[in-house]
């Protein structure tokens, strides 16, 4: 259980046949209130997918009843067609739910988030998206089930569902649903994640809530480099617990769900076979901290040598310089899990003690120029992944 942990809500899903494989496609998420907060982030590129134009229009109002999502096809470079079938989506979920609650709260458009995620600048196709809406609606419900077929229905290159929830002794729940495995890059990634909450919380806090969350986990999974053009991370609450929580408590554990499931995320990227964790310490501020680790978690040199089994803390030392970060080069120190093989810009330990044969890989690197600190994750850069995105539209 996951997008429907939180009481008041519902979801659904179904098989459109958007997707070639034939596997389910489109998923719902219904908020049945008493609130319909809602706030989201989006990606930063300046080439944005309808669906993020249309979902940035609705989320500025605050609230949102309901959230609509296909996998295969993004509806991105569609021209103005495209922006249509978005429109269209929307209005017919609002239609859709209107008429599954008669004499309920009159749902608009305007009150429905709409995501899509797969392959770009192929025209998606309205009728079949609008049908599998119409399943995915029929289906809807609070049950375990529904939600893990949600998670399962807006994968695209995932090899597995990701799903996580906290439940807070003081009677709130916040949980989620997310799909990604590659363009894991800053300002999100080709990443849907769908949080829901029962707190009582108005849209204005869970902006806050979010955007605080997002800024330590999502925004610094750094897997390839590219940014996509649908991430989107929202986050509704229906307020069916009653309980208003202290805020600062509900940041913290959003946060942590948020990394539980950048973790995941991380996890599956196409191909990998190593999440790599890039620390940055002792830099003059946090955002050099994090350019740093930008900047090692994007070179192919060092990704390449994590895949090669290659403690190569030349590499590592290299990617530091092309930063405009304050350093010494004679006094940063690099670490490979747990073996401190650069010394003061030289030398240290026998790189031959590095053990690169698990999964998990942590860089640490030691600027010495202040007390700042931020952590970096990114992946391995294998033949898998070559393989999956050379051959990704054939």
């Amino acid at each position: 259980m996951s997008v429907t942990a939180a009481r008041g809500f519902r979801a659904g899903s179904a098989t459109a046949g958007l997707k070639p494989s034939g596997r389910p496609d489109v998923a719902l998420v219904v908020n049945d209130g008493p609130r319909d907060a809602v706030a989201a982030v989006f990606t930063r590129n300046r080439a944005r997918a309808h669906p993020v134009l249309w979902s940035e229009q609705v989320v500025r109002s605050g609230s949102a009843r309901a959230l609509a999502v296909n996998a295969g096809n993004a509806n991105c470079y569609t021209g103005p067609d495209g922006f249509l079938v978005t429109h269209r989506t929307a209005e017919h979920v609002a239609a859709v739910l209107s008429s599954l609650s008669p004499g309920g709260p009159e749902v608009g458009g305007g009150d429905v988030v709409v995501c899509s995620t797969g392959i770009i600048g192929v025209p998606l196709d309205g009728g079949l998206l609008l049908g599998g809406l119409d399943a995915a609606a029929a289906s809807l419900s609070p049950d375990d089930a529904a939600s893990e077929a949600a998670a399962r229905a807006i994968m695209t290159t995932d090899t597995r569902p990701k799903a996580a929830v906290h439940r807070d002794p003081s009677g709130w729940t916040v949980g989620g649903i997310a799909k990604g495995a590659g363009m894991l890059a800053p300002a999100l990634a080709t990443m849907l994640v769908h949080l829901t909450t029962d707190a009582d919380l108005d849209a204005a806090a869970l902006d806050r809530a979010l955007r605080a969350a997002t800024r330590v986990t999502f925004d610094r999974l750094d897997s390839d480099g590219c940014m996509s053009t649908n991430d989107t991370v929202s986050l509704m609450a229906s307020g069916a617990s009653g309980v208003v929580p202290d805020e600062a408590a509900f940041t913290a554990a959003l946060t942590d769900l948020c990394r539980d499931l950048g973790r995941q995320l991380l996890s599956d990227a196409e191909g990998a076979e190593h999440d790599v964790a890039i620390r940055v310490a002792g830099a003059a501020s946090e955002d050099e901290a994090v350019e740093v680790g930008r900047a090692v978690a994007r070179s192919a040199l060092v990704k390449t040598a994590v895949f090669g089994r290659d403690p190569n803390w030349g590499r590592i030392l290299a990617a530091v310089g092309t930063t405009g970060a304050a350093f010494d080069p004679l006094e940063v120190d690099v670490a490979v899990n747990g073996v401190l093989v650069c010394r003061a810009g030289g030398p240290g330990e026998d790189r031959d003690r590095v053990d690169l044969s698990g999964r998990d890989v942590e860089i640490v690197v030691d600027l010495h120029a202040g007390a700042s600190d931020a952590t970096v994750w990114t992946n391995d850069l294998t033949h898998a992944y070559v393989h999956e995105n050379s051959a990704y539209t054939t």
